[in-house]
């Protein structure tokens, strides 16, 4: 019967361990790069920085921009509501873009690396589509505005467009004119 030196008994008991540890490490890694929600989820390109082991997710809803990235413990997300997304900006290099979600509500900004063209230009359609959605209201035929019309938001002093429902600088609904 042959027997096992302790030298060897221990290499084998320490590549063991650290099979497991990479292993978990691995199951982590994996747990948390899921998908954070259902719907129109944008992750970003791992080749880019910032996004190497847990990517930026950012998800578009007709509620809110919400920006989700995971971490070794726990994770960082930041939202904004659609009706105070203010601009959406997209800065396209040679392969990847930034988007940059500006507020009108006083918040910092969302800032997004390393996202697919594609996707960038995706996530500004479905804002723009989602605001365009709150300002008509539900089930409400929209006339075209006389060219120029404009009016002051009782709220916050702002001009806005004569049409508008949703103050775009306050957020607040306006009284039908």
């Amino acid at each position: 019967m042959a027997t096992t030196s302790p030298e060897t008994a221990w290499a084998v008991y320490t590549l063991a361990a650290l099979a497991v540890l990479v292993v978990g490490i691995l199951g982590i890694v994996l747990h948390k790069n899921r998908r954070f929600r259902e719907g129109d989820v944008f992750k970003a390109s791992r080749l880019t920085r910032g996004n190497r082991i847990f990517p930026t997710q950012v998800a578009i809803t007709p509620a809110s921009v919400i920006q989700y990235k995971a971490q070794w413990l726990g994770r960082q997300e930041q939202s904004i509501h659609t009706s105070h997304v203010a601009s959406v900006t997209i800065d396209t290099g040679l392969l990847f873009s930034d988007v940059i979600f500006e507020t009108s509500g006083g918040s910092e900004p969302i800032v997004c690396h390393g996202h697919r063209k594609g996707d960038a230009v995706r996530m500004k359609e479905l804002i723009e589509r989602y605001q365009a959605e709150q300002a008509r209201g539900p089930g409400v035929a929209t006339a075209p505005a006389p060219a120029g019309a404009t009016r002051v938001c009782p709220f916050c002093a702002e001009t806005i467009k004569a049409q508008a429902r949703v103050c775009r600088y306050c957020g607040r609904e306006q009284a039908s004119a």
